[in-house]
Formats: C-alpha cells, sequence, structure tokens
C-alpha cells in the first residue's frame, strides 16, 4: 500500500489577521487512515508536494475518537470532526479549511470560546450551593432523563454554528447548540429552578427569536442530537414566558 498516496489540499494561515492560502501535501495511505493521522504524517514531514518544506500545519486534537470535540474542521466543503472522517470514505484531493464561523488562530486551529461564552449567558449550569443538606437525591422523569441524556452528548464541537446560516457576522444568533443546553437544564430536577431566568435570556439578543429554522444543524451534529426539536420546544417555553410576563405586569 505504501506506492498509494493521498492528496491533501490545505487551507493555511499564518496568524489571526493574515491572509488565508492553500498548500497540497501527500501522504502514504494505510487501512483505517483518518484525517488526524494524516495530519499527524505531514506534521512528521511539512514538504509539499512539489517538494517545498514548510512550518508544520497547525491544528487541534485531543481525545481522537469523538468526545472533546477539539478537530472541528471543514472537510470537502462539509463541516466534521477529523478523527472520525476515514480517508476511504472521502473523495480525493481531499480539501481541508477552517470553520470560519469562529476566529481562525492558525492553519486549521480555531477559537471556540465564544460557544463558552454564550453558556454563561444561557446559564448553562445547575446551582447547587455547598452548604446545602442535599438529602435524597430528586425523583427523576424516565422520559426527561432519556432526553437529558442525548443533549449532554453535546461535546461543544462547534458543527452545527458552522453550518447554520444565521450565525456570523450577519446574525447576533449565539447558535444551536448553546441554545439546546437552555433546554437540558431547564428539564433537571434542579436545574428547573433557574428555568425562568435562562428563558428571559433567550427572549435577550441572539436568543430564540434569532433561529431561522434552517435545520442545518441537526444534519451536520455528530452525536446526532435532534437540536431542532429541541429548539422547537424551547421557542414554545419562550413564549409562554413572555405572555407570563404580559400578565404578570
Amino acid at each position: 500500500m505504501a506506492d498509494k498516496k493521498v492528496r491533501f489540499i490545505i487551507e493555511r494561515q499564518d496568524g489571526p489577521k493574515d491572509k488565508p492560502y492553500t498548500q497540497e501535501f501527500e501522504v502514504d495511505y494505510r487501512p483505517g487512515l483518518n484525517v488526524v493521522a494524516a495530519l499527524m504524517e505531514i506534521q512528521k514531514n511539512p514538504v509539499t508536494v512539489d517538494g517545498k518544506r514548510v512550518a508544520p500545519v497547525v491544528w487541534e486534537c485531543n481525545c481522537l475518537e469523538k468526545v472533546c470535540g477539539a478537530c472541528t474542521m471543514v472537510i470537502n466543503g462539509k463541516v466534521q470532526q477529523a478523527c472520525c472522517a476515514l480517508i476511504d470514505n472521502l473523495s480525493q484531493p481531499i480539501r481541508l479549511a477552517p470553520a470560519r464561523t469562529f476566529p481562525v488562530i492558525r492553519d486549521l486551529h480555531i477559537d471556540r470560546s465564544v460557544m463558552f461564552e454564550s453558556l454563561k449567558k444561557i446559564h448553562g449550569w445547575v446551582e447547587v450551593e455547598g452548604s446545602w443538606e442535599l438529602g435524597d437525591a430528586p425523583r427523576q422523569d424516565p422520559n426527561l432523563a432519556k432526553i437529558r441524556y442525548e443533549i449532554s452528548k453535546c461535546m461543544t464541537c462547534g458543527c452545527c454554528l458552522e453550518a447554520c446560516p444565521n450565525v456570523g457576522p450577519q446574525s447576533d444568533f449565539i447558535g444551536p447548540s448553546p441554545t439546546v443546553q437552555a433546554y437540558l437544564f431547564n428539564t433537571h430536577p434542579l436545574g428547573q429552578y433557574s428555568k425562568e431566568k435562562r428563558l428571559e435570556a433567550l427572549m435577550e439578543k441572539g436568543g430564540i427569536t434569532s433561529c431561522g429554522n434552517s435545520q442545518n444543524c441537526v444534519e451536520v451534529c455528530p452525536k446526532q442530537i435532534k437540536l431542532t426539536t429541541y429548539l422547537a420546544q424551547l421557542n414554545r417555553d419562550v413564549n409562554k414566558q413572555a405572555l407570563k410576563n404580559i400578565f404578570n405586569n
């Protein structure tokens, strides 16, 4: 198999303010090769197809098993996780580009911190004061527990934000993933005590009303979370809260 080559066209960028450019590389094919493993080979010997030695390509990875969400990039025009993108399933030449919904740090390495800031906006945690007498655990609704388990698989990879046409400079939408996390915590037995606070946050600029229901998010989610289903439920909950606010004033 050593004679068989895999060609990559990689969109590179030397810094956050530099202009992007492309370079081509080749690596030896082997069965089971994925994009991250191929990038590692390029990193060991960063020589382009025309024989020019260049700086190693920069990207981010961690778990290598579709858990951390760090290796998000656009592969052949589709945003996905590089660790589970098998070469055998990709047409060549394989084109790699950064997910430009996010600021590019260098090459394929992006800054996803905006997603974590959005989790602060929607109060993405359960408030449990450490001095409380917790006692027995709260009763769990099996159906809601199943839903929470599904949503909790979200790894903040950013694929849904990259695919969403409402995320970017043209809109202030915080994106599907951070928004749906509000539903996760609103259905938690303890998290529901801050439900109104989260719904109020989703009424503000960049909240649920900025969602255009394009449904791109559910198509690219690596964890196959039913994002549009929970966005629809959140939309209903926000409307109920808005009516409640009107009658309480």
